[in-house]
């Protein structure tokens, strides 16, 4: 099971069709059902129940679709943790002071800076 596959097979739950999914996914709409159809096989399960008109979840489709989307929000809530973690300032300061500037804690500045 790939996380792709979980993507589009979240997609197409939601948007209520492969070709909509597709649009949205902005990839062809054969390759959304290739994957989907790789899914099933694997599972060895029919997710959708297919008519020339609608596409809806079998029991097995709601089952995973509760699953898949909390595992791609754990898969968004780590690259968004991983964002945050790039973005932030890291390096190594030198500081240094001279008592001529008056009376200044700086163990307790830098500490206050740390927190």
């Amino acid at each position: 099971m790939e996380l792709r596959q979980l993507t589009y097979f979240e997609a197409v739950a939601r948007l209520g069709g492969f070709s909509r999914a597709a649009e949205h996914l902005l990839i062809a709409q054969p390759a959304v059902s290739a994957q989907i159809r790789n899914l099933e096989r694997e599972l060895g399960t029919t997710l959708f129940e297919r008519t020339t008109r609608r596409v809806a979840l079998t029991h097995a489709g709601e089952l995973l679709l509760a699953r898949a989307r909390a595992v791609l929000a754990e898969v968004q809530g780590a690259r968004a943790d991983l964002d945050q973690l790039a973005g932030v300032l890291r390096g190594r300061l030198s500081i240094g002071a001279t008592p001529v500037l008056g009376p200044l804690d700086l163990p307790a500045e830098l500490a206050g800076f740390h927190r």
